[in-house]
This record gives C-alpha cells, sequence and structure tokens, in this order.
C-alpha cells in the first residue's frame, strides 16, 4: 500500500524498470493475474460490501452485488476465456503490390498503467479497468477514492494478499497524492469521475504526453416516444435513477416526453416507488448519498426551484444527518437552473416536454454530447432516426444503464463526456500497443524502385497513379 509521494514515485519507478526489463508477459502469468482478481472478490465480497456500506452511511448490499460484484466477476469470466486469443499476434490484409510480404498486428503491453478510481462505484470502477490492464499484460497501480476512505483501505489490504508488489499496488491518500499520480509518466492513465477533475488530469498528465482513457459523466438524457409503453419506460427509469440513489455516471437524467404524458409517468413512478421501495426511509435496498458535500450540492438543486414544480414520489423527508434523500421529479425545471447545468448524481428526475421528435433531438444536440442516451419507443423508424441524429457515449433502446455490463461493447464517452472506450477486447486493444509490423519476402519487387528512375519506374508510375 502506498500512502505518500516518495513511496509513490519509488513504487512507479520500480514497476517501471520492470516492464521495460520484461515488456511481454506470457498468458499463463495474465491468466494467473485474473484467477488472483477472481480469488479476492471471491473470498472478501461480504467485506467490501461492508465497506461501501460504511462509506455510504448506507449503501444496499444487494445493490454492490448486482452493480458491482455480479459485472466484476462476469467480466474476469469473458477476459479468461478470450485473451489469450486476443494476445495473439495476427496477420491482417496487404496490397497485392507488395505481395509476397505480409502485415501482422503484434499486441504489446504499454507498460504500466495508471487507474484513477471514484466513490460513487468504487468496486466495479477498480476492476473493470483493471481486468483489461492485466490481460493486457500491465503492471498496474490503483489511486482510490479519498471519498470512500474504508474501501479504499479494505481493498488495498486485498490486493497485498493476492497480488504482488511487482504487478499490482494500491495508492491511498488525498487530493494532493492524487495529483502526483496524475503528473506520473504512466503509460497509460484511465480515470473515471468528473468532467471538471477530468481537465485538471488531462492537464496533468500532458507534459509527459502520457495516453489517457476519460470516463467522465454529464447529463444523459432519456427521450419517451408518443407511442412508448409508458409503463415499462416508467419502471426501466425509475430503476436506473433509484439505483444508487441516482449516484451513477450512466443514470437517466433527465427525460424528454409529450407533454400530456407528465402527469401519468408521474402517477406511475410514485406506483412503482411503493413497490420497489416500500417504507423507503428504513429500506435496506435503498442507498444514501455518499456524504454531506453531495447531499447539500443535491439539496441545493431543489433550493432554488419554484415548489410547485417539484413532486415527491413519496411521504419519506430527507435526513441530513443520515443522508438519506427521496426520490423526486420536478416539471419544467428552467433550463438556466442547476438541475439543468450540471448533472445531477442524486434521485432528483427533470421531466422535460417536447412537441416533435425532431425538437427531442434538437434539445439533445444542443447540449453537450451524453456519456448515454436513452430511448423508450414502439416505432422503429423514430428510434433509426433517434439513434442516428444524435451523438452519446453509448445507447440503450428500451432500457437503461445495462449496456455498461456488456462485455461485448466497449464502453466511454465522446467530447465532454469523455475519450476512449474499454470493457472486454475494445479495453484489451485500449491498454495494449497494437503493433503494426511489415514483413519482407526474400523475392520482392521493390528494388525496381529504386533510383535512377528510369523507364520501367516511369511506366509504372504511370499505372498506379491513374
Amino acid at each position: 500500500m502506498v500512502t505518500d509521494q516518495e513511496q509513490l514515485n519509488q513504487q512507479f519507478t520500480h514497476l517501471q524498470k520492470l516492464s521495460r526489463r520484461q515488456p511481454i508477459l506470457d498468458w499463463s502469468t495474465r491468466l494467473k493475474q485474473l484467477e488472483n482478481l477472481e480469488a479476492l472478490l471471491s473470498d472478501n465480497q461480504q467485506a467490501l460490501a461492508e465497506a461501501i456500506s460504511a462509506d455510504f452511511g448506507h449503501r444496499s448490499e444487494s445493490e454492490t452485488q448486482f452493480a458491482e460484484l455480479f459485472p466484476s466477476f462476469t467480466g474476469i469470466s469473458h477476459a479468461k476465456k478470450h485473451g489469450k486469443s486476443w494476445m495473439k499476434c495476427r496477420r491482417v490484409g496487404i496490397s497485392k503490390l507488395y505481395l509476397p510480404a505480409h502485415n501482422e498486428i503484434q499486441p504489446q503491453p504499454l507498460g504500466v498503467v495508471g487507474i484513477m478510481v471514484p466513490w460513487n462505484y468504487p468496486l466495479y470502477l477498480t476492476v473493470g479497468p483493471l481486468i483489461d490492464a492485466l490481460t493486457a499484460g500491465n503492471r498496474v497501480m490503483i489511486k482510490m477514492s479519498e471519498a470512500a476512505p474504508k474501501f479504499a483501505e479494505t481493498f488495498a489490504k486485498a490486493v497485498a494478499h493476492y497480488f504482488s508488489p511487482d504487478m499490482v499496488s494500491v495508492v491511498i491518500g488525498e487530493v494532493d497524492i492524487a495529483e502526483a499520480f496524475s503528473k506520473l509518466p504512466f503509460d497509460h492513465l484511465l480515470y473515471t469521475g468528473s468532467t471538471e477533475v477530468g481537465k485538471k488530469v488531462m492537464a496533468a498528465a500532458a507534459p509527459n504526453l502520457t495516453p489517457v482513457t476519460l470516463e467522465l459523466g454529464g447529463k444523459s438524457p432519456v427521450i419517451v416516444t408518443d407511442d412508448a409503453d409508458l409503463e415499462n419506460a416508467v419502471n426501466r427509469i425509475m430503476m436506473g435513477k433509484t439505483l444508487n440513489a441516482g449516484q451513477t455516471c450512466i443514470a437517466p437524467d433527465y427525460v424528454l416526453i409529450p407533454r400530456p404524458y407528465h402527469k401519468r409517468f408521474i402517477e406511475l413512478s410514485r406506483e412503482w416507488l411503493a413497490k420497489h421501495y416500500p417504507s423507503i426511509a428504513s429500506n435496506k435496498d435503498y442507498s444514501h448519498l455518499i456524504n454531506a458535500r453531495q447531499f447539500e450540492r443535491a439539496q441545493s438543486y431543489l433550493g432554488e426551484l419554484d415548489e410547485r414544480l417539484i413532486h415527491p414520489l413519496t411521504d419519506a423527508h430527507s435526513d441530513r444527518n443520515s443522508r438519506f434523500m427521496p426520490p423526486v421529479i420536478v416539471t419544467e425545471p428552467p433550463l438556466d437552473s442547476l438541475v439543468m447545468q450540471n448533472e445531477i448524481f442524486a434521485p432528483i428526475l427533470p421531466l422535460i416536454h417536447y412537441d416533435q421528435v425532431f425538437d427531442a433531438i434538437e434539445f439533445v444536440n444542443a447540449r453537450p454530447r451524453p456519456l448515454a442516451l436513452y430511448i423508450f419507443s414502439s416505432d422503429d423508424g423514430d428510434i433509426t432516426y433517434i439513434r442516428e441524429m444524435t451523438v452519446s457515449g453509448g445507447v440503450c433502446v428500451n432500457e437503461v444503464i445495462v449496456h455498461v455490463a456488456q462485455h461485448e461493447l466497449p464502453f466511454g464517452g465522446i467530447g465532454q463526456s469523455g475519450m476512449g472506450a474499454y470493457h472486454g477486447k475494445a479495453g484489451f486493444e485500449r491498454l495494449s500497443h497494437m503493433k503494426p509490423i511489415f514483413v519482407q519476402s526474400k523475392l520482392n519487387g521493390l528494388n525496381l524502385l529504386l533510383p535512377p528512375y528510369g523507364e520501367l519506374f516511369k511506366k509504372g508510375m504511370a499505372l498506379f497513379l491513374k
């Protein structure tokens, strides 16, 4: 466990030297690291879930199992199944003009990968990038979030037991350690968190020309068309908004919906909440906000709104001491309000009306490109139109959030919501150098193109340049 800047620099230098001395790790070594990670999670499930809950004040253990442990285990299984084939050198096409030479692509480990972890899903957003880094044959340093200290300490102790410090090391510390971490000359740096901090991380990495993957947030919209199954839409949207009390980077941030549906949407949401979170204030399945700062931020979003726009979905009231915040819907908030300007990251769901599907698309496109976009519709034409006319990190059709758990799909943002994608093969390639190799044949015609350029050269060029 690394806890100060001197240790940080020493450990990085150590891993960098090892990576240069042994640039390629064979599959058996990589597989062993994945098995170690699998054993770490299997043996420490309860302790990790309890640590996360302690950091949140209360975090549903079932949510940790569903949203963090489950995709972690399936991600490891996917990598174990496919990693050996991903790492193989493979032939690719070549122009006939260069035959009988051939082209190859050889995946190589980058070296030392840095991972900066957020607090909202501290387990999966550690393990997900770690799976990709280890499958690609890298050595890894992980900076845990200072906002989730109990989980950070629990995970760091587990890593020290299951991994050699020559492969994986965990860094714990406050903002000064995070800043120093982001300035190290990693071979790749992956950061998950807010857009504002992402800018600082990118700036810190720039002097070393460290390539970065930024998994940021933003306002992920939902578009509900007039022929959507409204009950199903409410069911899935409310699931996504209440999961982790809305503290999810790809949570539905606001809903664009025809105005006549507002009232029914609110009614269905109240019914849904009563069914799935009865006695919500004491319900163990419902999570709390991570700390006082996040609680006060979320409350300030509501505090500036006209009370007539706020529609409570339960009779429960927010509690500053426990940081419990019940879900609410707000209708037509001013577009310059905090709830419409900032990523919400809390159980507040704005409803915004639109008249035509084109208007909804224009609303989305007038704002920074989101990490996710959700479409609820029964019309294939509308679905295709929305998919083609909007740009977002990812899309779900008649669903929310679960695209993040699809290991055959790359996961990442675009523009203000991030850069680069990982998960599965995309993550393997993101954290590998896909080295191009041209292999010349003993018999080849390239010597015919050497100077002095005579008639044969000119005829050849005339033919090629037609």
